[in-house]
């Protein structure tokens, strides 16, 4: 505990000097918006740069673990949400039910996917709402494209576009789920890094400051358990498919890193025949699941992603 009491107020000092650094140039406005669904109190939030009137909207939906903090490791030019604000965009983030900044679920395997897919589509009402600009653009990464596509399939009266970062497209593997919770740790909060052979971190990918940071704001915001609804819908067969992309009638972007182990690259290769036909497809080589803050690659990520989306 002391260790991760440290490596968290390390954290905190690094976030203070990155965002001094930003700040030179940027001066950013964060607001909570009040939201809540079946009983629940959701946390959402929106960044913006300060005194604009940004005149889109981007959802970002996080992954089947941990929250929506992902979205913004504030350490030099790394964090999606700032890049996103910097571009002009109103920049939301969603925690589903039970994750993160959102209220306790007594049973973690009520917010499923299905569930999950109702948590976003209040979102998107409420942002729809405060801005009173009919259609947004909306993000998925992971477990989230699965609940975003969902949503999609049901409700694309609020989209502009959709991102779907690192589809699972199909089950990960069957593998019984019996726990309603999964059990954090700081070191499953590194899982998704890329390892050298010995097994350690891959530094000439991932900067040490993101992962400490990483891991940091996992412990915090996160704890040690989260739902595991999400991830019983995944361990099933990789033959059975998640995503049915023949319901999604807005265009979309799929991207992903070429080193992804839980991808289904014969279904994503494909993905494009079954999508509106101005969707894109973009691999960035030697990308692994979080390819958007990975060193060599982040900033291919930001520039295709803002490329499709102002296109």
């Amino acid at each position: 505990m002391f260790k991760k009491c440290l490596y968290f107020l390390l954290s905190l000092l690094l976030l203070v000097g990155c965002s001094t650094k930003q700040t030179k140039q940027y001066t950013y406005i964060a607001e909570t918006i009040p939201l809540s669904r079946n009983g629940i109190s959701l946390h959402l939030d929106c960044t913006t740069l300060k005194d604009t009137t940004p005149e889109r909207q981007i959802l970002l939906i996080h992954g089947v673990t941990y929250s929506s903090h992902e979205f913004d490791i504030n350490y030099q030019d790394y964090s999606l949400v700032r890049f996103l604000a910097q571009q002009g965009y109103g920049v939301w983030r969603l925690d589903i039910a039970g994750f993160g900044q959102s209220g306790n679920v007594v049973d973690g395997f009520m917010p499923d996917s299905a569930y999950a897919a109702k948590d976003i589509e209040a979102a998107v009402n409420k942002i729809v709402e405060e801005t009173h600009q009919d259609k947004i653009d909306l993000l998925g990464w992971s477990w989230g494209t699965v609940t975003c596509s969902l949503y999609a399939g049901q409700h694309s009266e609020h989209l502009n576009k959709l991102i779907l970062y690192a589809p699972i497209l199909s089950g990960i593997g069957k593998m019984e789920v019996n726990e309603p919770f999964h059990h954090n740790s700081w070191e499953h909060a590194a899982d998704d890094f890329q390892r050298d052979k010995d097994g350690t971190i891959n530094t000439s990918i991932v900067d040490p400051v993101i992962v400490e940071m990483w891991c940091s704001s996992c412990w915090h915001y996160d704890g040690d358990s989260s739902p595991n609804g999400g991830r019983r819908d995944l361990c099933i067969e990789t033959s059975e498919k998640l995503i049915d992309l023949e319901k999604i009638t807005v265009p979309t972007l799929v991207i992903c890193g070429g080193n992804d182990s839980y991808l289904n690259y014969k279904l994503i290769i494909q993905s494009l025949d079954h999508l509106p036909a101005s969707s894109q497809l973009e691999v960035i080589n030697g990308g692994a699941h979080c390819v958007f803050i990975e060193k060599p690659y982040y900033r291919d990520f930001q520039k295709l992603l803002i490329k499709f989306l102002k296109n």
